[in-house]
């Protein structure tokens, strides 16, 4: 049977996640009792804060996608956009395919509107909102904790992540705005790279002219972040984590974990976030089995949440009326 690039490129995914998983696990050995909490109603109560977090985290990006398309001159119903929302994150979390979750909330909202590049736009720039406001996030974890400054690998890996990510998204601000011209065609008629580059074009051209929703993106994104790092830190006393995974620590790290998790080596981040708490967390103090632990309970958390998503899933593109 011939597979396509893209079904090679998902399998190469799942086989990198597979060997970095098995090789975290055999460093771990038999620690693993030390990484699992009594099941006390002091841990359940943490594991249902840290739950209903991530629901929220995800009610939150919905509501920043909603403020880009408004933005944009765009109002479809909150309730479509956090229906299309919980049906990417299932697509992208429970059932990990060569299309992806962003995706199909462009196909789904496109067919709805009538508006493919706008709505393609709104997508690129409500992620590209995380990628500055995650760096901010870890650079102020950073300053208000100098201890976090003195941890060697750790701390210079996050501080790189950080700045390299404002810096590339500098540069991919500078050079897709550097031409003037309309864009709403090209957006419609370029492909890949370039749909990608006009997409900011367009999008960076109504927000500068925008500063009240501007600000309403930015904020609703760093609410959304900080919302996940409190779900991280539950998740942390679930665990019972030591006291150096304080809510600094993941201030600055957790964002750092998030933008790196992004990079297309694995399957919903697998292995790659789990073997970067080895390596933030571990100068502080915390077991490489209950760094791994953390990593692998943010998954589980997400791909709980992300089945709330099956419904409207499965209901495909049925179209819901524009309120009148």
């Amino acid at each position: 049977m011939h597979l396509s690039k893209p079904q090679l490129i998902m399998a190469a995914r799942l086989v990198i996640s597979a060997l970095l998983l098995v090789v975290l696990v055999k460093k771990i050995g038999t620690n693993w009792s030390d990484a699992i909490p009594d099941p006390t109603a002091h841990t359940f109560a943490w594991l249902a804060g840290a739950l209903v977090l991530t629901f929220a985290g995800v009610v939150l990006s919905a509501a920043r996608w909603s403020a880009v398309l408004q933005a944009l001159d765009q109002h479809p119903p909150f309730r479509r956009l956090l229906s299309l929302y919980f049906a990417g994150q299932f697509m992208g979390n429970v059932l990990p395919s060569t299309i992806g979750g962003d995706a199909l909330r462009v196909s789904r909202l496109s067919k709805d509107t009538g508006e493919g590049p706008t709505t393609f736009a709104s997508v690129v720039l409500e992620r590209l909102t995380g990628w500055l406001v995650l760096p901010v996030i870890t650079l102020i974890g950073l300053a208000v904790n100098p201890g976090l400054r003195e941890l060697g690998r750790a701390s210079a890996l996050a501080f790189g992540v950080a700045a390299g990510t404002l810096t590339l998204l500098v540069l991919v601000v500078v050079l897709t705005t550097r031409a003037g011209a309309p864009l709403e065609d090209k957006l419609d008629k370029n492909e890949g790279w370039r749909r990608f580059t006009s997409a900011v074009r367009f999008g960076i051209q109504r927000l500068v002219h925008e500063p009240a929703a501007t600000a309403r993106i930015l904020a609703t994104g760093f609410t959304y972040q900080l919302i996940l790092i409190g779900s991280a830190l539950m998740a942390a006393r679930a665990l019972n984590l030591p006291s150096g995974a304080g809510p600094t620590a993941l201030l600055a790290f957790v964002p750092a974990v998030l933008t790196a998790q992004v990079l297309p080596i694995s399957i919903s981040g697998l292995g790659v976030r789990e073997g970067l708490f080895v390596l933030f967390l571990h100068p502080l103090g915390v077991p490489q089995s209950q760094a791994i632990a953390l990593g692998l309970l943010l998954y589980l958390l997400n791909l709980v949440v992300s089945l709330f998503g099956a419904p409207a899933f499965a209901v495909g593109n049925r179209k819901v009326p524009a309120p009148a």
